[in-house]
Parts: C-alpha cells; structure tokens; sequence
C-alpha cells in the first residue's frame, strides 16, 4: 500500500516490486530467524573464549562476521561504541579480502548485490566517454537505444550492457537496471550522518548499525560450496521464475503444470490460499511458508490475465489440475482495454502493458507539465529525445494514457474496477471517496487471476462453499467465487477498512446473495471461541482466504518497508494462527 495522496512523493518508487521481473532480489532480513541459524551463531559464538564472549560478540557474528574477526576487533577497540566496532570489522574485512582476491568466487551479475555494487562503482556524475565504452557496444546500438528510450539514463543502459553482455535480451537488463536502482536507492533510508562516504578505495563504504539493523544487510561469506537453496535459506537470494507464470496461465498451454507433491499436513480440505506481493524484503516468503505447512509460493504476473502488471505470490493448497479461466477473456492491452486510446497514442510510446496499479494517482500538475513540454515541439515532427524520455517516464511512473493531442491522464478509478476484473462501480457511491477508491483498489486481489486458481473449487462444491476471508479487502475472493458460479451459503469477513466492509456488503445485496455475510472489524475478536462458535453455526469453513496489506512488503514503500514486523504485514501472522485453528476444529464439522 502506498501513499493515499495524488501528489507525487520522493518516497514513491515507481520501480516496484510489481513492475520489475528479476531474477534474485537482495533486500531486508526476516523477523523469525530458524532454529537452525540460531543454533549456529550461538555454537561459533561459544567457540571464542575469554572476555569477548558477550552479546555484542554473538551479534556481530549473527550478522555474517567471522568470529575470529570479531573477537580481535572488540579486543581491540572494547564494546562500548558498536557503530566504531562494525567500521573497523568492515574494514579489517575488507583489507583481509583484497590480499586474498584470487579466493573469492565472482558474484551473480543477474543478483541484486552485484548489481548495486556495479551502480556503487558509477557516481551520479559518471557517465561513459566513446573512449570508455564497451568495444561491443555503440551509441547506435538497437538494444542501448532500446533502453534510452524507455526512460533510462544511458549510463545505466551501457553499465547494464557491460556486466551481462550485449546478447543479453531486453528483459534481463531492465532487470538489472530496475534491481541496481532498488539497490542504490535503498540509502535514502539512512539517516543523513550515515550517508557519507570515504574519499578513496582504501576503505570501504561506511555502513552504520542502522544499516545493519534495519535494512538487514549481512556481509556476503565467500565460498564456492554454497547451493542454492543454502543461499534462499537463509534469506540472501530470492529466486523468482521469469516468466512469472505460477503452475500456468491461460493462452500459454505448453506453462501447464497439473501434478505438485504437498506436505501432507497441509492437504486439504480446508483449503487455504494466501497472497502477497512477489518482491519482498529478505526472507518473508521463507518465514510464509515455513509457517503455511511448507508449501511453496506459487508466483504469477496479472499481466498474464489483464492489461495491468500485478506480480504476486500465492501459497496455497488447492489442486492445480483442470483449471479454468473466467470468461469473456479480459483484454490483455492496453489499447485493446481502452480502444478510444488509440487515435492519441503517439508511435513513440512503446507501452502495452500498465504498471502495478497503485494506491496513488499522478497529479494534475504531471499532466499540465507533459502538455507544456509537447507542446513546446508541436513545430517538430517529434518530440525530441529528452522530452520522449522525461514523458515515457512520468506515463510509466504514473499509469497516465493518451486522451487528447499532447493530453494524458491518469486511470479513473472505474477503469481501474475493469482492469482488476471487479464490476463497475463496484467502490462507487456510498460515501467513498475518490481517494478512498483508488486506496482500497490498489490493495485488492486481481479478480481474474484469483478466480483461474480458484475454479477448480466448482466442481468439489457444487452446492456452494463455506469461506473465511481475512483481510478481505473490497472481496476480490468474494467477487471470484460469485464469478465462477460458485454459491457462497456462508462468509465470514474479516476487514477494519469500515470503508471497505461497506464496499462488500453493498456487492453482496446488489448481486442478490442468498447466503450469509458476516462481517468483523477486528481480527483480534476471532480467538478460539469465536472461531467454534461460527464453525458450529455454519458446518465448518471449506476454505480461508487472506492476504496482507502490502504497505510493509511492497517496493513502493521506502518508508516503512521492514517485512512481515510491519503494523500492516504482521496480519500475516493473525493469517496463520486462526487457520491453523480452523485446520484443527474442522474434524469436528466433517
């Protein structure tokens, strides 16, 4: 969840998690460490004997520091000053590595670390001389001026270009591109006397325990003998599938998977399924599963389904086979979306796919500022290069369309109803804001991909399902179910958003439901008693539905981007435990 205003914000990052297929993303730590790491730092740190065997010890090798590092340094320095005591393990650790180059494994180009190392590497004031430039790669290159008019600075292109190569397609150097900038512009969450930086190589960078600490940076152990499923455990990896197609998506038939193994205590029923955003800070979809029974996300991209990219992560139990799409099939352009569009998009913009659709909407500021600037070259055929880059820029940033000669506008909100596959007016009226509207649509479920995962549940309950839904948001589950012909006899709802649970009981009466909707305002009200209580009344749930707020997961959010100890994303937790008493009640109602 982003900012609920339409001004643009400096903490907005229009390079979210949502618009950037990578393939490893190198972010913040987990909150719930294993047992198995715990275990680990506790039996090096006892390895050290004398008086450096203290907390701070014990911290500093949690961290990723080589005990013996640590030990020599809080010998030498004391324990009083931490920040002191992590420069100079910093430094003692990186004047030990450089002696010993020709040891050290050479990092992934396609990980977020070397990416940002390689963006450490070009100040801002950088930029490539002819001199300076890749043999292989000329400012008339097709895939450098691909990427300049895209938006991005040619410095980036062409450090992009050097690092993965120049047979590297499209896709994967935006993706280094967009994880580099992620990486670079995490400092903006330093506090300003942390930002500085050491004039020559001799040392590195100055990271505080602030860093550290909240941002979950750990110094990289170099071996060769690390697999990778050692480097997702213990959270310095994540590895996301590109395309982003989960077990299948319709109109890709050779991406159908129809068979997967599932831990047998998470076999269902009762099914749950559980969403998030993909791109999230270190370790959350390790600590998710861990938690939900061991099954592994299921990662799909809406743009698969719709005119909107909309990248998320499904734990779930449901079968995978037999699947099917709801129908009519939504268009999966943008000028197929909105065909008036047509006539005004200029041949110049590239785009046929939205972004993720946030919570905030461009200004009309942004749109005054784009007029003038076209219409400052209205004497030229086009456009030139600059304004191109500065307007595809904005339009990318903001989800803005062509509505008129040298006019964009952001998405109104009806639009953006249809593109997430809610009917119209479905948050219209009752008292709503606008900004109430776009708020509570751009935390919601992308109802057609939802409903393909869901359809295999027709079939099993055809006299219509029993639904928890928590955290249900504006009731994409709901509106899903309803979608596919399946009767909801009871739901339970879950939600604070006084504004949202209006939204769903509006739908409920408007679509002529003929079962029961009850809903709660606080999760804290259902405990076990509760929980019994509603079991009893309607036989038992068939399946629990949830999804986190994303305001403390999502790559828009610099603020308070710090994983599932969010405010917001901790609901995940609430997620697991009244599941986990649904699973054990639900012998009872069978």
């Amino acid at each position: 969840m982003g900012d609920d205003s339409s001004l643009e914000s400096d903490n907005f990052d229009w390079n979210t998690d949502d618009e950037l297929e990578i393939e490893s993303f190198n972010s913040l730590s987990s909150t719930v460490p294993s047992r198995q790491t715990i275990t680990a730092a506790s039996v090096e740190a006892s390895s050290f004997a004398g008086p450096s065997n203290t907390k701070v010890l014990d911290h500093f090798i949690s961290m990723g520091f080589p005990g013996e590092v640590v030990s020599k340094v809080i010998q030498e320095y004391g324990e009083e000053d931490e920040d002191k005591l992590l420069e100079e393990i910093l430094t003692y650790s990186a004047l030990e590595s450089s002696s010993q180059q020709h040891q050290q494994v050479e990092p992934d180009p396609t990980s977020s670390e070397y990416a940002g190392s390689s963006w450490d590497d070009l100040s801002d004031g950088d930029s490539f001389s002819d001199e300076e430039m890749p043999k292989s790669v000329s400012r008339n290159d097709d895939t450098l001026l691909s990427l300049v008019n895209m938006g991005f600075k040619e410095e980036e292109a062409l450090m992009a270009i050097e690092r993965l190569g120049l047979d590297s397609s499209l896709d994967d150097l935006v993706d280094f591109i967009g994880v580099a900038q992620l990486v670079k512009e995490e400092d903006s969450l330093l506090p300003p006397e942390d930002k500085q930086q050491c004039s020559g190589h001799s040392k590195p960078r100055k990271r505080s325990l602030y860093e550290y600490e909240v941002l979950g940076k750990k110094k990289r152990k170099v071996s060769d003998k690390r697999t990778p499923c050692e480097e997702e455990d213990d959270g310095q990896t994540l590895n996301l599938p590109n395309p982003m197609m989960g077990f299948g998506v319709p109109n890709e038939p050779k991406s159908i998977i129809t068979h997967r193994t599932l831990p047998e205590n998470a076999i269902g029923p009762p099914y749950f399924y559980y969403e998030n955003v993909a791109l999230t800070p270190k370790g959350v979809w390790q600590t998710i599963s861990r938690f939900l029974y061991d099954v592994q996300p299921e990662y799909v991209d809406s743009k698969y389904f719709c005119a909107a990219a909309r990248k998320r992560g499904y734990v779930h139990n449901l079968p995978i086979a037999n699947r099917f799409p709801l129908l009519p099939l939504p268009p999966r352009t943008i000028l197929d979306a909105f065909p008036l569009l047509r006539k005004w998009w200029p041949s110049w913009d590239p785009r046929k796919n939205l972004n993720c659709l946030q919570t905030v909407h461009g200004s009309a500021q942004t749109t005054d500022r784009i007029r003038k600037k076209l219409e400052s070259c209205e004497e030229f055929e086009e456009p030139s290069e600059s304004v191109k880059k500065y307007v595809l820029e904005q339009c990318r940033k903001w989800n803005l369309v062509w509505v008129g000669k040298n006019k964009v506008a952001p998405l109104e909100p009806d639009e953006v109803e249809m593109l997430l596959g809610f009917p119209r007016n479905h948050t219209r009226g009752g008292g709503i804001s606008r900004t109430d509207r776009f708020k509570s649509l751009g935390n919601s479920f992308q109802v057609d991909t939802v409903a393909y995962h869901l359809s295999v549940l027709k079939e099993m309950y055809p006299n219509g399902i029993n639904l928890l839904s928590l955290f249900s948001g504006i009731g994409g589950a709901e509106v899903a179910l309803h979608r596919l012909g399946v009767p909801l006899n009871n739901v339970v709802s879950v939600e604070k958003s006084e504004v949202n649970r209006n939204i769903v009981r509006s739908w409920w009466e408007q679509t002529n439901q003929k079962g029961n909707l009850i809903d709660i305002d606080d999760v804290q009200q259902l405990d076990a008693e509760r929980l019994e209580q509603l079991m009893s009344a309607c036989g038992g749930f068939d399946l629990v539905v949830g999804g986190s707020p994303c305001n403390n997961l999502a790559g828009s959010n610099r603020v308070s981007r710090i994983g599932l100890e969010g405010t917001e994303s901790a609901l995940f937790y609430d997620y697991f435990r009244i599941l986990d008493l649904v699973k054990a009640m639900a012998p009872r109602f069978q």
